[in-house]
């Protein structure tokens, strides 16, 4: 939390006005320093240190350091490192070999706190190190050893020095290398490691009854020790864990909803210890509702109301389920399968019935486990029974009885409680009274009898079921022993003040309580006196004196009881004088004052300490508190600019404040006078041909005073002269462009922090950077809501945004299932975005839309699913199967698309010709046939089917023309003319599509001579025999050859005749022809062709296109 403070100033007369308000502070636990680096390796241009961990955080984990260095003799602090470092060592290089250094470390925790510098490394100098070898070897084995033939024997020597390496060949030794760092023989240690699989930091997902298995191998030396938990508690006894030198393995079998959680795995050895985490959620049906309460009781219904399960079972809540259960019957009963509500008013409920009542949740995985009321509940407007009634206290002729407010009152308040009694072995329960409260005292009894009481609520609507005793109770007195508990054996109190001794008594019949002090009766007086009440005995003493003190004991009168000695102590003391050790984080305003607790307390805890300030000016000594203040350090603010100030601090314990401590020298209230440090971490973030952006972070300190800006400096890699290519006034921003800039130039970049007392130190961009074209494939960011698909009613709109990256920006294309986007949908295209939007959308909207970026870097696709829950499609292929004279059987194909959901039947309309209006058949036909009967016949029909799911019914397929209902043939089909000759005709025609149920035995023909209105037949030489037309193929080739330009496409299409339908064969250069991605042929009933995409030099040769039927083949070439 922030905080902000002001102060008041108190005399005799009042309080005056408050100060200034303080700046925000912010409470923060502080961060411990790390412990003293160490140089382990030192070379002539760098020092590799080491340093541990700070021994306490701060209460956050610690996130990084930063290594300071100091080039003796004069030099200032500086940072070393200019990235994060994680780790507890640190290799800085850069020294200048013979200079001497000192190094120190800060920690810094996740809250942003940083600790205050660890101790110095102290003076290290840059240059190799060099140790001549020796050997240690214990002096006994200096002399000569004396061993008996066959004996073992071993020496133990040490081995100092830094080896040489050196290469040999059979000229001789070459020069030698030296080895890194001081090599010493000891056992290697390293901290503990665990290489935690990508997939496991990701949550893992599993089904519930399904094993888990979490493999994760170890490294460490020694071989850490392993421990597992969960959720920060112990793992459950079914779970198996397996540990080795080299990995550990947790299995659990059959996981369920309580195995979701944490599991966190530590390994420690002696360098250390490291923890991770796998984070597991169960796929299960839910847990339990919680909280599960009646919220209003009518005399039809019930009101319940709940809250969601603790556990989800790793899925959403779809929906709860609401059951009842008469009080009488076993099973329980459904209300409602899909409440998407906290509540639930169940009705219609047969008033003066009792019922129960569960809840149950239910996800995509199934339903989980009931919440049920505990007691049944009675449908009705008066109160339910009162609650818990018990006998709280009895005597020989009276029994006292308390109950709790019944859990609903009917919906109006309850009036009064109605007591009755009813004597042992007798059926009559008598009425005792009405009560108001909760509790009730029955007199009169007859003494050695047993009674049973109940206890019934009345509301304005009448009396609830009575709430009856659980047993009857005696009436007698009870006997317990008098019993006295003091809270302390020893009380004190300071002379001159009051003190009241409050002691629990206990016993029946009620004990006589009688004081004594040092083994006599305690004398009353006006300051001593006892206050006795059924429960307690109370010893007063006002304005305590020293013969006040001694062992004071309490008697009862069946019992005696000697209570714990009450003793007056000497009084404390006052406690001595604290010792200010610093006056630190001087401000214009404000300076935080540190001291150490006084070398004696008084005898009592230190309570508060007084802080106290004196202008030089002045010559009063002003509080700084008025809050008590129980730390070792205090932050004074308030002061005024410029002046200064001396301070004292004064301890304070229960007798009073003791003596101040010395004055503090001068100090003077002003911001430090120093220029702000060097910006953090300098890195390039972007570049073009012509610019490079870099950013940075604040420095580790302001300087005491607010950072105006920062400055940009850049130099040629290969120069010396930087260049400002910022404001003189600096950026108030932490990210700078630097533009026109050398294509393929390096420079050297600079950044520094400007306050009002100058420029700082520079922070130096690492390495150089170059201008130059950034190129990234493209890259998308699929939402994991959209991978799962969007569904949507009929009506709605779809929105798909999708965030990309890529450089240079990619070519955005979208398509719908692997073909062209309609004009419907709209498409908004920006540079690191594009988003489809469709409005008013219907079952045609439903289909995979798919996601290509395109850029010089690569290609990328995503797609996401479309469902839109609508009435379903029209059905397929609607065909006249058998007509007969009074019915006429339709079959159809299932519609393409199903509107998102199951298609539940088919509605059948008909309709004669020579009305407008269809008039419906069937609304229950689940297949994809249907025979309509009851037909006029010789009547026209047509007919429509339309398909129906749970949205509505769908557009519907009519028939093309209308059907007779007859069993004689249909009309023959096309009439052709053949050929004609001075006397003759010759006719071809299509035979019927129906044939009335019987085959077509032959044809009548009639002629009409032009100019008369009558037909009649005509006599034919022979019976005309029914068969089908029959024609020669033929294909129509307008040219013989077509020509396209390379990379083109070309389609060439040409009509083809024939009876029956020819068969299409293609071939080029006397092969068939290989269809391709990029050739194609398209066939219909009256054309062939073929189509070419981005033609190219391999397709050019002659295509040969030959069609046969059973009258004949024919062939045709065309050149490409």
């Amino acid at each position: 939390m922030e905080y902000e403070y002001r102060v008041y100033a108190e005399n005799i007369v009042g309080i005056g006005k408050a100060s200034k308000v303080s700046e925000g502070y912010i409470a923060r636990d502080p961060c411990d320093p790390p412990g003293t680096p160490e140089a382990i390796k030192i070379t002539k241009d760098s020092v590799t240190i080491v340093w541990t961990k700070p021994e306490y955080d701060g209460g956050a984990k610690v996130t990084g350091y930063i290594v300071e260095k100091k080039e003796l003799p004069e030099g200032r602090w500086l940072k070393a490192n200019f990235t994060n470092v994680i780790e507890t060592e640190y290799l800085a290089s850069g020294l200048v070999e013979g200079n001497q250094y000192e190094f120190r470390v800060v920690a810094r925790n996740a809250a942003g706190v940083f600790s205050i510098p660890s101790y110095s490394t102290g003076p290290i100098t840059a240059r190799d190190e060099i140790e001549p070898p020796r050997i240690s070897i214990d002096p006994e084995y200096t002399q000569n050893i004396v061993v008996t033939a066959g004996d073992n024997f071993k020496i133990d020597a040490d081995v100092h020095g830094k080896p040489l390496v050196c290469a040999i060949n059979k000229v001789g030794v070459g020069e030698h290398a030296d080895v890194a760092g001081i090599v010493v023989a000891k056992d290697r240690a390293d901290e503990p490691d665990l290489d935690i699989d990508p997939e496991l930091r990701k949550i893992v997902t599993i089904k519930a009854g399904a094993s888990l298995r979490l493999f994760i191998p170890i490294k460490g030396r020694p071989t850490p020790t392993i421990k597992w938990d969960k959720d920060e508690a112990s793992l459950k006894e079914t779970a198996q864990v397996e540990i080795t030198s080299s990995y550990t393995l947790l299995v659990i079998d059959k996981m369920s909803r309580n195995d979701s959680g944490k599991y966190t795995v530590s390994a420690e050895n002696s360098s250390g210890t490291k923890s991770a985490f796998v984070v597991v959620r169960v796929l299960d049906t839910p847990s339990a509702p919680v909280n599960l309460k009646v919220k209003e009781i009518t005399n039809q219904s019930v009101t319940l109301e709940w809250e969601p399960p603790l556990l989800d079972g790793g899925s959403k809540i779809k929906n709860y389920i609401v059951e009842k259960r008469e009080s009488t019957r076993k099973t329980f009963a459904a209300v409602v399968t899909n409440c998407h509500a906290l509540s639930w008013q169940i009705e219609p409920l047969q008033e003066g019935c009792s019922y129960y009542f569960r809840v149950l949740a239910e996800n995509a995985y199934g339903v989980g486990l009931p919440a049920a009321t505990v007691d049944p509940l009675k449908v009705s407007e008066v109160p339910q029974a009162p609650k818990s009634l018990i006998v709280t206290d009895q005597t020989k002729t009276s029994i006292s009885v308390a109950w709790e407010r019944p859990e609903y009152d009917g919906g109006s308040r309850v009036m009064q409680y109605l007591l009755e009694v009813q004597l042992k072995g007798q059926e009559k329960w008598s009425a005792v009274n009405t009560f108001k409260t909760m509790e009730a005292t029955v007199p009169n009894l007859n003494p050695g009898e047993e009674y049973l009481f109940r206890v019934t609520a009345v509301n304005d609507k009448g009396k609830s079921d009575p709430k009856v005793l659980s047993g009857p109770v005696m009436t007698k007195n009870l006997v317990f022993e008098p019993d006295v508990r003091p809270e302390f054996s020893s009380y004190s109190v300071h002379v001159g003040k009051d003190i009241n001794i409050d002691i629990p008594i206990f016993g029946r019949p009620k004990p006589t309580i009688t004081w004594t002090k040092d083994g006599a009766p305690l004398k009353f007086t006006t300051r001593v006196h006892i206050v006795n009440t059924p429960t307690h005995t109370t010893l007063s003493i006002k304005e305590a004196a020293g013969d006040d003190g001694g062992m004071y004991s309490i008697n009862v009168a069946n019992s005696p009881l000697e209570s714990g000695a009450v003793i007056m102590k000497t009084p404390f003391v006052l406690p001595g004088p604290p010792h200010i050790e610093d006056v630190s984080n001087i401000a214009h305003d404000g300076m935080t004052i540190s001291w150490s607790a006084p070398e004696t307390d008084g005898g009592s805890e230190i309570t508060n300490y007084i802080i106290e300030k004196k202008d030089r000016t002045g010559i009063k000594w002003t509080r700084c508190n008025r809050q008590k203040v129980t730390d070792l350090s205090f932050r004074v603010t308030g002061l005024t600019t410029g002046h200064e100030y001396e301070f004292r601090v004064a301890a304070e314990n229960i007798v009073g404040v003791g003596e101040p401590s010395l004055a503090s020298s001068y100090y003077k209230a002003c911001d430090p006078k120093y220029k702000p440090g060097a910006p953090g971490y300098v890195h390039v973030i972007d570049s073009t041909k012509t610019s490079i952006t870099v950013s940075w972070g604040k420095p580790l300190s302001d300087g005491g005073s607010v950072i105006q800006g920062y400055i940009v400096e850049v130099c040629k890699a290969e120069e010396e002269e930087w260049i400002m290519v910022t404001p003189p006034t600096g950026l108030r921003v932490n990210k700078y462009e630097i533009t026109k800039l050398t294509e393929g130039q390096e420079y050297k970049i600079q950044v520094c922090a400007l306050n009002k007392l100058g420029v700082g130190e520079p922070a130096v961009l690492s390495g150089t950077a170059k201008p130059e074209e950034r190129v990234e494939p493209p890259e998308i960011h699929l939402d994991s809501e959209l991978r799962k698909g969007i569904v949507l009613k009929a009506g709605g709109s779809v929105r798909i945004n999708i965030p990309f990256k890529g450089r240079p920006t990619p070519e955005i294309k979208w398509t719908k299932d692997d073909g062209n986007l309609t004009e419907k949908p709209v498409v908004e295209k920006a540079h690191n975005f594009t988003q489809l939007s469709i409005d008013s959308c219907d079952r045609s909207d439903s289909g995979k839309y798919t996601l290509t970026l395109t850029n010089s870097s690569g290609t990328v696709s995503e797609f996401v699913s479309v469902k839109i829950l609508d009435a379903p499609g029209a059905p397929q292929n609607l065909v006249v199967k058998e007509i007969r004279k009074d019915s006429i059987t339709l079959a159809w194909d299932a519609p393409l698309i199903d509107g998102g959901a199951k298609i539940k039947n088919y509605v059948i309309d008909k309709r004669e010709s020579t009305r407008k209006a269809y008039a419906n058949v069937s609304t229950k036909c689940t297949k994809t046939t249907f025979k309509v009967e009851n037909l006029i016949e010789g009547a026209m029909y047509y007919f429509r089917v339309m398909a129906e799911n749970e949205y509505g019914i769908g557009p519907a397929v009519e028939t093309k023309t209308a059907s007779k209902a007859s069993e004689v043939p249909l009309p023959v089909g096309k009439v052709f003319l053949t050929d004609v000759t001075k006397s003759s005709v010759s006719l071809a025609w299509e035979k019927p599509e129906q044939d009335g149920g019987s085959r077509i035995a032959g044809y009548l023909i009639e002629m009409q001579p032009k100019g008369t209105d009558k037909w009649g037949p005509k006599a034919l030489a022979a019976p005309v025999i029914a068969t089908d037309m029959t024609m020669e193929p033929s294909i129509k080739i307008p040219f013989n050859t077509y020509s396209v330009l390379a990379g083109k496409d070309l389609k060439l299409e040409f009509p083809v005749l024939g009876k029956p339908k020819p068969k299409i064969t293609w071939a080029k250069d006397g092969q068939p022809l290989k269809v391709t991605s990029r050739m194609n042929i398209i066939s219909t009933s009256a054309t062939t062709g073929i189509e070419i995409t981005e033609a190219s030099k391999e397709d050019f040769g002659k295509y040969t296109i030959t069609a046969a039927n059973t009258t004949g083949t024919i062939a045709e070439d065309v050149s490409v």
